[in-house]
């Protein structure tokens, strides 16, 4: 007969720094067998290694274990931890400990799971698997459940990939976590408040490796940065999106996506502009032959401009080398400033204050574009060039009398990450009346 079962055995006394969980696990399920699940709340595991720390202030040992905030709402926030984890408050716990101390997580989650895998076989001499569980929110799903943070001997992964369902159809997605599975079901035997911190499963061997296999651990499970679609929280998508946003002026011959760089348009024309107008227009050079035309044309104008300033051939040379930054990028854009829907007034002030207006909320625009292009995952660097010669890029895109080029933005993948931003006091750039 095919299932399993699940039990939380009772009698395993309070945990103390020191104990040997195996030892004790052992003494209060003698019988367990060659291809049992033991399921360990890490809690008691945090305690047997002593990972009780005195904090009168539970956020500060928070802080203590956070790597990266992933989001915050008020007090509450989703924290990357030392172990990797993405989970509430750094899975810093005050519950079931004596006041005025918190309980850290397992340093190692693996490496627990592997210490009383070992034990149980010195013990018992049983092979068994081995997960360390704690208690986790999920993303768009109310409610907690346990999921595993430690795993040993446990093909904690099933990947399915390349199989197929039972109509035929190909497997091309489907990787089950085995791990949190079990760490769920056993769940539902311990519970939260029942004093049962360990549960078994049997019927399951096919999930246990052979002794001499640890497994890849619960770590495997854990979505790499670059394949992680929901990294952030909104507003700290925004602040890591605007921390990205680095000039960047080298790249690589990978080609840019369209897309991409369509989407981050669509975030450049949300900015703010006067008079409920719209003064963004993007020109984008998506083929070589365009954007040659543009940057020859634009060099040219650029070299006569320098002779009439009487400037060397050699200083020419040298000026028109650090203008490569567009010639060198895969994909350019030109913002350009329209001025409809503009007020004319009759006097010179305020016809220039009208225009500055138009101006700011085009450069709002291109802020918008960079900081999407950096949330895209693709580098920039915004160039004054085309300011310089408007008639020419005008006449060479085909655009209308009335666009104004408001410089290029070199677009691709950098080839070499950015050293690190000089760090900025924000106090230097404030004055307060």
């Amino acid at each position: 007969m095919s299932g399993y079962r699940v039990w939380a055995p009772s009698g395993l006394p309070e945990v103390a720094p020191g104990a040997d969980l195996a030892k004790l696990i052992a003494a209060a399920e003698p019988g367990l067998a060659d291809g049992d699940v033991l399921l360990v709340t890490s809690k008691i595991v945090s305690k047997a290694e002593g990972r009780i720390v005195r904090a009168a202030d539970r956020e500060a040992a928070i802080d203590a274990e956070t790597v990266r905030v992933v989001a915050r709402r008020g007090p509450l926030r989703i924290v990357e931890n030392r172990q990797g984890l993405v989970m509430a408050a750094a899975g810093v716990d005050a519950s079931n400990t004596a006041e005025g101390t918190v309980l850290l997580l397992p340093e190692d989650p693996d490496a627990s799971a592997r210490g009383i895998r070992e034990g149980l076989r010195e013990a018992l001499g049983v092979t068994v698997g081995v997960i360390v569980t704690d208690t986790f929110g999920r993303p768009w799903r109310a409610g907690l459940t346990d999921v595993a943070i430690g795993a040993a001997g446990v093909r904690v992964l099933d990947d399915l990939r390349g199989g197929t369902d039972a109509h035929g159809n190909p497997l091309s997605a489907t990787v089950v976590a085995t791990a949190d599975e079990l760490a769920s079901a056993g769940d539902l035997i311990k519970g939260k408040a029942s004093g049962l911190p360990v549960a078994v499963v049997r019927g399951l061997p096919h999930v246990v490796t052979d002794a001499a296999d640890q497994g890849e651990g619960a770590r495997a499970m854990v979505r790499s940065a670059r394949d992680d679609m929901f990294r952030l929280g909104t507003s700290e998508a925004v602040r890591e999106a605007l921390t990205l946003r680095r000039t960047v002026r080298a790249f690589t011959d990978e080609p840019v996506d369209p897309g991409s760089v369509h989407r981050a348009v669509a975030a450049a024309v949300t900015a703010p502009a006067p008079h409920h107008t719209t003064p963004w227009r993007f020109v984008l050079l998506e083929s070589a032959e365009s954007r040659l035309a543009l940057l020859d044309a634009m060099r040219d104008a650029w070299i006569a401009d320098l002779r009439r300033d009487g400037k060397s051939e050699e200083s020419i040379a040298k000026r028109v080398r650090r203008g490569d930054v567009l010639r060198n990028a895969p994909y350019l854009a030109v913002p350009c400033l329209v001025m409809d829907g503009s007020h004319t007034y009759g006097d010179a002030r305020r016809d220039a204050a009208e225009r500055e207006m138009f101006v700011v909320a085009t450069g709002a625009g291109v802020q918008n574009f960079l900081v999407a292009l950096a949330g895209e995952r693709l580098g920039s660097a915004w160039v004054s060039s085309t300011m310089f010669c408007r008639d020419v890029v005008r006449e060479v895109l085909d655009l209308p009398a009335g666009w104004d080029p408001m410089g290029a933005v070199a677009i691709g993948h950098p080839a070499q990450e950015p050293p690190a931003r000089p760090a900025r006091e924000a106090g230097a750039f404030i004055e307060v009346r």
